[in-house]
């Protein structure tokens, strides 16, 4: 069973909200979260994974932008 995180969104139409991703081999999420919105693909907000270790956490995703 593969392990998972829990990384909140900061920015964008999801701030606030936490998703749940997958782990890689060497314990590290995706480097991009794709949240989707009610059009799916098309309207979804693009986050970038960053570290965050000021505020105890070791990843946030940051908003980057609208997939066009």
């Amino acid at each position: 069973m593969a392990s998972t995180a829990q990384i909140p969104l900061v920015g964008g139409k999801a701030d606030g909200e936490t998703v749940t991703v997958e782990l890689d081999s060497n314990g590290r999420p995706p480097l991009t979260h794709h949240h989707l919105g009610p059009d799916g693909l098309a309207g979804a907000q693009i986050y970038e994974l960053e570290s965050d270790d000021e505020q105890g956490r070791p990843w946030v995703y940051t908003w980057r932008g609208p997939a066009v």
